[in-house]
């Protein structure tokens, strides 16, 4: 039997916040002639907390307090104590990731997560997680299919293509369930202004009026209306234009089969028959989803979790890198927590400029509210590069972190395949200051990296490799 862990997953989103205590099984799937590659071969959930509303002391302030009493209590109900977790992952996700107080809050709750990887994940990193959470990674990839995977929540709905099992693209919508509140009699307490920007098809209600599921059918419509157009599924995409976040570019195709996560969609398969069950018009939305037609002509993969598809922990792994295959200049070790940003195999071996473009277009996956974030590239690479093919994977590189760079962050560049050092020699060359190649190791979007000081002389650098885990029925 493989290495087993105790690891926890704290998920604080927009409108809930949960914790789930699992064990984890690892296992060295590799051959002792390739590549190391850890893999989740055993998860068994021992505890799962109810689904708590999210604690605020207003719009913009997280209530950190009440979030630590809610991860207090649920840790003193499953029986285990924060001393016995091993590792665990923190996620701060959707409206509240934009809360000015996010950090403090990851702050409080560091000590309940073991050896954790922790995160505020803005609406690119949030739909990957909700996509990997759910499953349509793997569906993408066992059917060789594409899956356009929606995580709708209470403010937005995170969207994440997946061709074959690789991540082609994110994006995000303000569509969500909570952008109208209502009381117990049909009033409405809160609007969304964002809903301003589908007037010019169906007026929004106003605060204080009561409407009825009639009343909001014409706005809660448009708002489908955007999700399929972002799908393919329905022509043009007005809709969608006016309904994407800003700095959010998506590219409209035609998708075979689509999935759905976030509390809506709970709404979509299971809901219940008040529509005002939950004080808002989740419920409409998720019912409006389900009767769509054009949804309803696309396949349909339905995940093994909706609105719990998130983290159930992070497993780790530590691994050593012959120091033959390495270059590093000028680094302060240890890094910890370094989130890995991994292409598609198919953007790799096209020119410099097209590489360096489309790494620049990525990098915004990690972005929060401060702005991009360190992280780390992990690429293929290729079996017995020429010296002219490594001098253009270099310039395509080097270019392509340049916003990092000049953002003071350190060039990190993790390759697969057997060329980190003349990698790294030749981006040496084009770039200044600190810089880190390593190889060996392979990587996946979501995965997190700890790279400590050389050992042996400067010849070996350990390194642990964290990979988010998700429940899987």
């Amino acid at each position: 039997m493989g290495e087993q862990l105790l690891s926890v997953g704290i998920d604080i989103g927009t409108s809930t916040t949960q914790l789930i205590l699992s064990r984890l099984t690892l296992e060295n799937r590799a051959t002792p002639f390739t590549v190391p590659r850890v893999s989740i071969a055993g998860r068994e959930v021992l505890y799962r907390s109810a689904i708590h509303f999210t604690p605020l002391l207003s719009d913009t302030v997280i209530d950190a307090a009440g979030v630590r009493a809610i991860v207090e209590e649920e840790y003193r109900k499953s029986g285990f104590d924060k001393s016995q977790v091993d590792t665990g992952a923190v996620i701060i996700t959707g409206e509240t990731a934009r809360k000015e107080n996010a950090q403090e809050v990851l702050s409080a709750l560091s000590e309940f997560a073991g050896d954790f990887v922790v995160a505020t994940a803005g609406p690119d990193l949030e739909s990957i997680l909700a996509a990997r959470g759910a499953g349509a990674d793997e569906y993408a990839k066992e059917h060789h299919t594409t899956v356009l995977h929606f995580d709708i929540g209470g403010g937005t709905a995170n969207l994440a293509l997946y061709q074959n099992g690789e991540l082609v693209r994110t994006g995000c919508l303000d569509v969500g369930g909570r952008l109208i509140k209502v009381d117990k009699d049909g009033r409405v307490t809160y609007v969304s202004p964002v809903l301003e920007r589908g007037a010019m098809w169906a007026s929004p209600p106003t605060a204080g009026e009561r409407v009825t599921p009639q009343r909001l059918e014409p706005v809660i419509r448009i708002m489908v209306e955007a999700l399929e157009q972002a799908a393919g599924l329905a022509p043009g995409r007005d809709r969608l234009d006016a309904f994407l976040t800003e700095g959010t570019r998506w590219t409209v195709e035609e998708v075979p089969v689509v999935s759905f996560s976030g509390g809506v969609a709970d709404c979509i398969y299971d809901p219940p028959p008040d529509w005002l069950a939950f004080g808002d018009m989740g419920v409409l939305l998720g019912r409006a989803i389900a009767a769509s037609p054009a949804f309803q002509k696309a396949g349909r993969f339905r995940g093994a979790e909706t609105i719990r598809a998130t983290v159930v922990g992070a497993g780790s792994h530590a691994t050593d890198l012959s120091g033959s295959t390495i270059f590093y200049r000028d680094i302060s070790f240890p890094l910890k927590n370094i989130p890995i940003l991994k292409l598609a195999a198919g953007e790799e071996g096209g020119p410099p400029e097209e590489l360096a473009g489309h790494i620049r277009d990525k990098l915004g996956w990690y972005q929060d509210q401060g702005g991009l974030v360190q992280l780390a590239l992990a690429l293929r690479g290729e079996k017995n590069p020429s010296y002219s093919r490594i001098q253009e994977l270099a310039r395509g590189v080097a270019e392509g972190l340049v916003p990092l760079v000049e953002a003071g962050f350190v060039p990190i560049v993790a390759v697969e395949a057997d060329q980190a050092k003349v990698l790294g020699q030749a981006m040496a060359a084009l770039l200044s200051g600190p810089l880190l190649c390593l190889d060996g190791v392979e990587m996946d979007n979501g995965d997190y990296i700890d790279i400590g000081a050389p050992v042996a002389g400067g010849a070996v650098l350990p390194i642990v490799i964290k990979t988010l885990v998700f429940h899987k029925s």
